[in-house]
């Protein structure tokens, strides 16, 4: 078989820590970036690019960032949406207040902005866990709906509430196209998801996993709680954050209120990070990926074989869909889709020995 790993040899410690130490890894990994960057863009429709693909790499980018608090620190949270609108408020403002600031660097500030807001969030789980941080973070987010919908200060005293997003320029390059925006909210993401394995494999997600395994053994042994906990809630949430920017900045193009980052935003990312896999970056992927085409192949299925069913039950059967896939998981397979496909490829490469 192709896929095999011997002969591979690691010579120096750089070769051992790789991120894909497998050559076709590697391989495939640059002809999957090669695909998503060149030909996509160029054989793909708008209505791929602008209605499926661009919101998936966002919810990614998003269930990634919970991933971080979720799966590698073990601190639960209901509150990604209140971070994503965070960082979507902030870099309105200051990409409409400010307007020879470069978008990215609006990106950078309402990433930044929901950090802080994350660490603040994130400081009763020195003393809680489980459910009742769940509740504090579900506050969080029913907190942050209040300031933005209450102060209209955030939108500049519109009295609709409802206003454009500036024009993202880059260099006088205007990303005004579906395509053009795909690109860049592939490249950030790609750029996002390595540093976040880098931090994994690093002595700070070493600590994050420690923590959520055992936390008072991972006291015991040095590892500081305060610190480990807050780096976790305020990589997260920056994390969010400029997920929350990308989502009104390239999707939406505008901001209609909260109703884009409320309650059952969080809920659905949570979906994302339970569906794909807890505690893996590929997991986080997976997740946004099959959250946001069992919609589509749904509402495709009466369409093709001609039955008469009607929008409001078809709503009705994704959400006892999603139900069915979350219980799955969770009882037969914890690890979700990522763990799937780990064990797909490890067979791929013992085949035809068992295993």
């Amino acid at each position: 078989m192709f896929y095999r790993e011997a002969g591979q040899f690691k010579t120096n410690y750089g070769n051992d820590q790789a991120i894909f130490p497998l050559k076709q890894d590697r391989i495939g990994i640059f002809i999957l970036i090669i695909i998503g960057l060149v030909v996509v863009p160029i054989f793909g429709t708008e209505y791929l690019l602008a209605t499926w693909l661009i919101p998936m790499l966002i919810y990614s980018l998003a269930a990634l960032g919970l991933n971080i608090l979720t799966g590698y620190a073990g601190q639960i949270s209901l509150g990604t949406g209140g971070f994503m609108a965070v960082g979507a408020y902030v870099a309105f403002k200051i990409g409409s207040n400010i307007p020879e600031v470069n978008f990215l660097i609006a990106f950078l500030c309402g990433g930044l902005a929901a950090a802080g807001v994350g660490i603040i969030f994130g400081i009763p789980s020195l003393r809680i866990k489980g459910f009742y941080l769940a509740v504090a973070t579900l506050a969080a987010q029913f907190f942050l709906d209040w300031v933005f919908l209450k102060f209209d200060w955030w939108v500049n005293h519109n009295l609709s509430g409802v206003v454009a997003m500036p024009e993202m320029t880059l260099f006088g390059f205007v990303f005004d196209t579906a395509e053009k925006k795909y690109v860049l909210t592939a490249v950030i993401v790609i750029v996002l998801a390595l540093a976040v394995k880098n931090v994994v494999r690093s002595h700070i997600g070493r600590a994050w996993m420690a923590v959520r395994d055992q936390d008072v053994a991972a006291e015991m042994i040095g590892i500081r709680l305060l610190h480990t906990k807050l780096s976790a809630f305020a990589l997260s949430s920056f994390i969010c954050g400029i997920a929350g920017a990308m989502w009104a900045f390239i999707y939406l193009g505008t901001l209609e209120g909260v109703e884009a980052f409320n309650i059952n935003t969080s809920f659905t990312i949570l979906f994302m990070v339970i569906i794909g896999g807890a505690g893996s970056i590929m997991g986080s992927f997976f997740g946004a990926a099959f959250i946001m085409l069992v919609p589509i192949v749904i509402n495709l299925i009466p369409t093709t074989l001609g039955l008469p069913v009607a929008i409001d039950t078809i709503s009705h059967f994704e959400f006892m869909i999603f139900g069915a896939m979350i219980i799955f998981f969770l009882i037969v397979e914890p690890f979700g889709l990522a763990r799937l496909w780990s064990i797909g490829k490890e067979k791929i490469r013992l085949w035809p020995f068992p295993h």
